[in-house]
């Protein structure tokens, strides 16, 4: 079971990873010069590059092998860890932090899909739930991190922390972690529907980020953005309903359960991560305090969470109904 406890020990670094920043941000504002929109923009292509690849990355992990697709994510993660904590300006940050993002989605995903893989189905109920008590302890875990690292080191190592866990983590799985057969082999690449999945999300996530400070739709870009988005929201689901290999296949969506799920978690993600970006930016701000207070203020609330998933996971291994609607 080591391997198993490893994926999600390193899925964990990549949301403790996701919220790490946000105690940072006025440090980062003030060594880079920039405003709090623009540094916002840290946070936000991190998110942007996760939803990007999310969708896509078990199509990637079934045509290249969800290990192979693993440890390139793990390599990528640490190399984008380091370029970030090197990074000189405010656009270089931002780019960087999108080429971390882009690796986190892939290992965010292809770890709870390899804990399916791996673990007897009459124990999915747990491993789910362990899975559920990285998702939880990340958020509680990375501004209290942060704000430590940031009050007695600087803001860079809240990233170089990143290169020995990868290091060591890609030595496990490139040792340890049996290969997994590549499904989706000589299939054709639905390229079309990247580029419109990239074009939707990339131009919502722009009008959702700049809308305000832009008056909504007082600006000419942003009314053509949100035109951008619903359209191409529009053709790529009809794309992706019509051709025979699509990269995310809504067919899965006529299951009740999953849809539920899904609507949960959308809902879950609004709360957790909106508050995750605007409270520690108060509290530093308004409040004035340090980073590791701000850190440690937001420990308490995840607390409940980490103590209830074990017994979910129990519950539910003993055929509790509707305990996956938790």
């Amino acid at each position: 079971m080591g391997h198993h406890r490893y994926d999600c020990d390193r899925v964990l670094l990549e949301i403790i990873d996701s919220t790490v920043v946000n105690v940072a941000l006025t440090n980062i504002m003030g060594s880079l010069g920039a405003t709090v929109a623009d540094v916002g923009w840290v946070v936000t292509i991190y998110m942007l590059a996760n939803v990007i690849i999310l969708p896509i990355s078990g199509w990637i992990g079934n045509r290249f092998g969800k290990k192979q697709y693993f440890l390139a994510s793990i390599i990528v993660f640490t190399m984008a860890s380091f370029l970030c904590g090197n990074a000189s300006n405010l656009v270089e940050l931002v780019v960087f932090r999108m080429i971390q993002g882009l690796a986190g989605g892939g290992l965010l995903s292809t770890g709870q899909a390899m804990l399916m893989d791996t673990w007897p189905k009459k124990e999915w109920g747990m491993a789910t739930a362990i899975f559920g008590m990285g998702v939880m302890i990340g958020p509680a875990i990375g501004p209290t991190l942060g704000g430590y690292i940031v009050d007695h080191m600087s803001w860079q190592w809240i990233f170089f922390i990143n290169i020995p866990v990868g290091i060591v983590a890609a030595f496990l799985v490139s040792t340890f972690m049996r290969q997994s057969p590549k499904e989706g082999k000589g299939e054709p690449i639905d390229w079309w529907g990247i580029l419109l999945l990239t074009i939707t999300i990339g131009s919502l996530q722009t009008v959702l980020e700049r809308g305000q400070a832009e008056a909504w739709f007082q600006a000419t870009y942003i009314i053509v953005l949100t035109v951008t988005a619903v359209i191409g929201g529009i053709c790529f689901v009809w794309r992706e309903l019509v051709i025979d290999h699509p990269i995310l296949d809504f067919s899965i969506f006529r299951h009740s359960t999953f849809m539920i799920g899904n609507v949960i978690i959308l809902l879950f993600g609004l709360i957790l991560y909106c508050s995750m970006f605007a409270f520690p930016l108060f509290c530093q701000n308004m409040l004035r305090l340090t980073a590791q207070q701000t850190g440690m203020l937001l420990v308490p609330s995840t607390i409940i969470s980490v103590f209830v998933m074990p017994l979910v996971g129990t519950m539910h291994k003993k055929g509790v109904p509707d305990i996956s609607l938790l």
